[in-house]
């Protein structure tokens, strides 16, 4: 028997607003968040996708993540500037020249927007 991945935790210093942020990326809804925001948990509408975790920590991030997102989208420029607009920055984390574009989350958390795919 195999496992699933059931839920992403990602370490972060305020959990809310990232949750917020991945929340408008992802089309997700808050499935969970404790009263004192230290972790807030957000998925996919039909459940059927791993659900990501926000839980605050102490420390800052301070180099390149070693787990990443990689985004498919439809229209990977027009994503760029949505996901630009929602607070979304564009990184160099040495890539040179590629297909897919690299952004970081307001906390700094790189993740990918590729070319279109199909699923």
């Amino acid at each position: 028997m195999a496992s699933t991945i059931y839920t992403i935790t990602i370490d972060c210093a305020e959990p809310r607003r990232l949750a917020d942020f991945w929340a408008q990326v992802l089309g997700y809804e808050v499935a969970y968040d404790e009263d004192d925001e230290e972790e807030v948990a957000i998925e996919a509408p039909e459940g059927d996708c791993p659900a990501l975790l926000f839980g605050r920590v102490p420390e800052s991030k301070t180099v390149k993540n070693r787990i990443h997102l990689d985004l498919n989208p439809d229209d990977q420029e027009a994503e760029v500037r949505r996901l630009e607009q929602l607070g979304a920055t564009t990184v160099d984390i040495g890539q040179k020249d590629v297909t897919w574009v690299v952004l970081a989350d307001p906390e700094g958390n790189e993740f990918c927007v590729l070319t279109p795919r199909e699923a």
